[in-house]
């Protein structure tokens, strides 16, 4: 086994090779809290308080101990395999072709639904605050991916500076809510009359999960990331650290200043800043919301054309995916191909709808992460350089396997039907293509 372990890698790096390395520690760490912090923290709060009340940081504490142990195992796995494709990439290698299949297309239905889901927000968003647009949603969705498109075909350097600006630029007024927010709240709003059903807090954690995801989009660009082995740890942990803790003074702000008023409103955390400090305040965080989601969308473009690219580059679809730009030395055609999908998807599809497969989509996928995680420690290609010693990985697939089947369980009959379609279709995709003479 370890033999075609190696030779996956081997044929694998060979693709990896035509890319640039560009992308350090806070680069990567960027475009993981880029992604991560997208439209979902923008309407989730609402949600969760609607469903678990004052409770509500049960389901926060519950998602970041899941994506904890799952960020272990993505980290354990990447440190290992410096291969562009992330998860599809590690899964590969560590399971065999036909679950990298799988895993590559996980991710890319994941990077497909998610995005679309935040532009349609997002088209909505920029109508609220330039009222001429309100009736051109579907102008705003292909100007906003024609850019980052455009941005993307001039090369990784660059899209990555944009991004890590774009992230800054969106953080500020969230950080300002979640720094004064507190001096705000009144106490017996934060009170718990009575605890909800665990299998409350799992659907619940089930939608929050939507705000968590990310590291495995933004790892997708691993064969242009410097110095892999420390750099994808260390970005990890910067990250979502970072993204936790914000995430934890938003949801005590927001339930602290609007009470029971958080579970009916459409836009909380620009209410809890109207409320806190005015109009100005509800304002700027609703021009926060746009810029987030715009930066959001950003970091998909950069990172979902890579999965395109690397399906290509094994095989599984056309040769002209694989293609490079000659100066730039990006994958132009998946850019431009991922692109077009996107915008078709965005256009035709409902947030709600789009939002359901892309969570499915991203827990499955997780499970995949823990086991390769498992298995490339286990059994690691002869001559593979080790990965960095990252804390807890060698107990992390084993703890995160059980939390992640347990999230699962909050998924309804209907959600598991469309999961198990799409990978019964990869399926018969993955045996045509297999079953078809390659050059």
């Amino acid at each position: 086994m370890s033999s075609v372990l190696a030779a996956s890698a081997q044929d694998a790096g060979a693709r990896s090779e035509r890319l640039l390395r560009a992308i350090g520690t806070f680069g990567l760490a960027a475009a993981i809290v880029n992604i991560t912090i997208g439209g979902g923290i923008f309407r989730l709060p609402a949600n969760v308080a609607g469903s678990l009340g004052a409770a509500a940081f049960l389901a926060y504490l519950v998602c970041a101990v899941s994506m904890g142990l799952i960020v272990i195992c993505i980290a354990d796995a990447g440190s290992r395999v410096s291969l562009t494709g992330g998860p599809y990439a590690y899964i590969g290698v560590a399971l065999g072709p036909y679950a990298g299949f799988l895993s590559g297309v996980l991710l890319w239905m994941l990077g497909l639904f998610a995005p679309a889901a935040v532009a349609t927000v997002l088209a909505v968003s920029v109508g609220q605050l330039v009222p001429s647009l309100a009736s051109h949603e579907t102008a705003v969705i292909v100007a906003t991916f024609g850019f980052w498109a455009i941005v993307n075909l001039r090369g990784v350097a660059f899209a990555t500076s944009l991004n890590t600006t774009v992230t800054i630029a969106k953080l500020l007024p969230l950080i300002l809510l979640a720094v004064g927010g507190p001096f705000f709240v009144t106490p017996h709003h934060l009170a718990i009359p009575a605890w909800p059903a665990v299998s409350d807090v799992a659907r619940t954690s089930l939608l929050l999960i939507f705000a968590f995801a990310g590291v495995e989009t933004a790892l997708v660009p691993s064969g242009e990331v410097q110095d892999t082995a420390r750099t994808v740890p260390r970005a990890i942990a910067l990250a979502m650290i970072g993204v936790t803790a914000l995430y934890l003074a938003l949801q005590v702000s927001a339930q602290g200043i609007l009470g029971d008023a958080l579970g009916q409103t459409s836009t909380p955390l620009a209410d809890t800043a109207g409320a806190a400090f005015g109009d100005r305040a509800r304002s700027l965080m609703l021009l926060g919301a746009a810029i987030s989601m715009f930066g959001n969308l950003g970091g998909m473009a950069l990172s979902m054309p890579r999965v395109l690219f690397a399906l290509a580059g094994d095989g599984y679809l056309p040769k002209s995916l694989f293609a490079v730009h000659p100066r730039y030395r990006t994958p132009q055609a998946a850019i431009l191909v991922q692109t077009a999908l996107t915008v078709a998807v965005a256009i035709s599809g409902t947030f709600e709808r789009l939002a359901i497969l892309a969570n499915a989509s991203a827990l499955t996928l997780y499970l995949g992460c823990a086991v390769a995680a498992w298995r490339l420690r286990a059994r690691a290609p002869a001559g593979e350089k080790a990965g960095v010693r990252v804390p807890l990985a060698g107990a992390a697939p084993f703890l995160a396997v059980p939390v992640i089947l347990w999230l699962l369980t909050g998924l309804t009959k209907g959600e598991w039907i469309g999961l198990g379609a799409s990978i019964a279709a990869a399926s018969i995709l993955y045996v045509v293509a297999r079953a078809r003479p390659r050059l």
